[in-house]
């Protein structure tokens, strides 16, 4: 072995990489350097020699080089034309045979529309059962009235006596017991991390022993709908409706069970971190009101209200659109109930111009059995939210479930035309007896359909078959060449 080898060798490979890459990130510092006083030059003596790093495509090539001239790209796809108009023969055609199919029912309402609001078909009667497409409407009016942005605030606060903390619910729908992983989406507040955070502000002011409280009268009214099945609490279907919760008030061990005092049993997940961080909590969380201009010491913010329409919209969250339809009472000065806010809602609705004739409305989420809806209010729904008029709402037209692919329609489309999947988007709606959906499809000539399409009573031993047909409908409808 030779004497430069010898030296080489008794470098530890790991020095060597080190030595390696502080070149590397020299040589990285010198390019920058160059770029950085090459930029300066050109700005500070008035050169016009574009940048290679910021105008690439404006550096001349050198003298000698000849560069063939750039062609616009070819198309890959026609462009859709939305405005292309829809032959309603051809739209009858296609759904005639799936109409016919008893597995629906005696009570089947299908309404299509092109997406600037042309009716195109009809049949069935004037108002159904909406059941989980209702959420469309609360969806629309809560963007509508709160803004795409709007977040809310879930606090801890100095409560009456000086070693007391209260804890108090903004209505956040999506707050959790424990952060959330990385990536999961969409985000989410949670009160481990507001009780770290009430841990620090304690220990500034020199408190290390606490009571808590909570406060959760945001809401009004009552938290379970008489209009609602009485077994829908029991049997966990939906849990009692709450401005302050975790993980919508089910169990700590991710099961769909729920507990029996949501804010009980979020003030207790609050108090154990609390004690965990080294703060002595002396006896059982209460229920209390928090002081008015308390003082505040901890906060965490929600999902803003497009990403929790976007939740709620995919996974046909009951809880979620609860919470939202309480809101939207409150931003129109009404009671943050179920009555006030549904009355809310119809408000936002015909400000924006949406006829809810013949509608009622007793809940947010679809699932009283009284709730009707005309399909044609579902369709101006749908439609508005297309348009360009109010950007704002884009939420409910961009975030509805993909056939075959996210959310409530990801196993769904497994029979009838394969166009349907990846182009038909749409809210499913779903009770005993009820199901539907509401959406838009492309069909095959690039004409942009709304559809509505609900049977609202539907024998328990159809349930399937009566799914299935109503998935063949959009389906047919996507692979249908309807345009004129």
């Amino acid at each position: 072995m030779g004497a430069r080898d010898r030296r080489h060798s008794a470098v530890p490979p790991g020095r060597r990489l080190r030595r390696a890459t502080a070149g590397l990130v020299g040589l990285v510092l010198v390019l920058a350097g160059v770029t950085f006083w090459f930029d300066l030059g050109t700005r500070l003596l008035g050169w016009d020699y574009p940048s290679p790093v910021t105008e690439p495509a404006q550096v001349a090539p050198p003298p000698g080089l000849t560069l063939p001239r750039a062609e616009p790209a070819a198309a890959v796809a026609r462009p859709e034309d939305t405005s292309a108009a829809a032959d309603p023969a051809k739209v009858r055609r296609a759904l005639a045979r799936l109409l016919r199919d008893e597995d629906l029912g005696r009570r089947v309402a299908v309404a299509v529309h092109q997406v600037d609001g042309t009716e195109v078909f009809r049949t069935g009667p004037q108002v159904v059962t909406p059941a989980s497409t209702m959420k469309l409407l609360t969806s629309t009016a809560a963007l509508a009235t709160l803004g795409p942005d709007h977040t809310f605030g879930t606090t801890a606060v100095a409560g009456g006596s000086a070693r007391e903390v209260v804890l108090v619910g903004g209505g956040d729908p999506l707050l959790a017991r424990t952060p959330p992983e990385d990536g999961e989406y969409p985000p989410q507040a949670d009160v481990t991390t507001l009780a770290k955070a009430t841990a620090k502000s304690l220990r500034r002011l020199g408190r290390q022993e606490v009571r808590v409280g909570y406060d959760a009268s945001l809401f009004t009214g009552p938290a379970v709908s008489p209009d609602w099945p009485a077994s829908y609490v029991p049997d966990s279907v939906v849990s009692p409706i709450s401005a302050l919760w975790v993980d919508e008030g089910r169990v700590a061990d991710g099961l769909s069970s729920r507990v029996d005092d949501p804010p009980l049993a979020a003030a207790q997940a609050f108090a154990r971190v609390l004690e965990k961080q080294g703060i002595t909590v002396r006896g059982r969380p209460r229920a209390t009101e928090a002081p008015a201009q308390a003082k505040e010491l901890a906060r965490v913010e929600s999902a803003n209200v497009a990403q929790i329409v976007q939740w709620l919209l995919e996974n046909s969250d009951n809880e979620a659109t609860e919470v939202l339809l309480r809101h939207v009472g409150l931003a129109r000065n009404r009671p943050a109930s179920f009555s006030g806010g549904s009355a809310a809602v119809r408000e936002v609705l015909a400000g924006l111009g949406v006829d809810t004739g013949g509608a009622r409305f007793f809940d947010g989420s679809g699932l009283s059995r009284k709730d009707r809806l005309a399909p044609e209010t579902l369709l101006a729904v749908l439609e508005l939210a297309a348009s360009n008029r109010h950007p704002e709402l884009r939420p409910v037209a961009a975030n509805l479930p993909v056939a075959g692919w996210t959310g409530s329609l990801i196993d769904r489309f497994i029979s009838g035309d394969p166009a349907g999947l990846g182009r038909v988007r749409a809210k499913t709606g779903t009770l005993s007896g009820v199901h539907g959906l509401a959406g838009f499809t492309t069909d095959r000539d690039g004409t942009v359909l709304s559809f509505v399409a609900v049977a609202d009573r539907v024998k328990l031993l159809d349930t399937l078959d009566a799914r299935q047909t109503l998935d063949e409908m959009a389906a047919a409808l996507a692979g249908c060449r309807c345009g004129r």
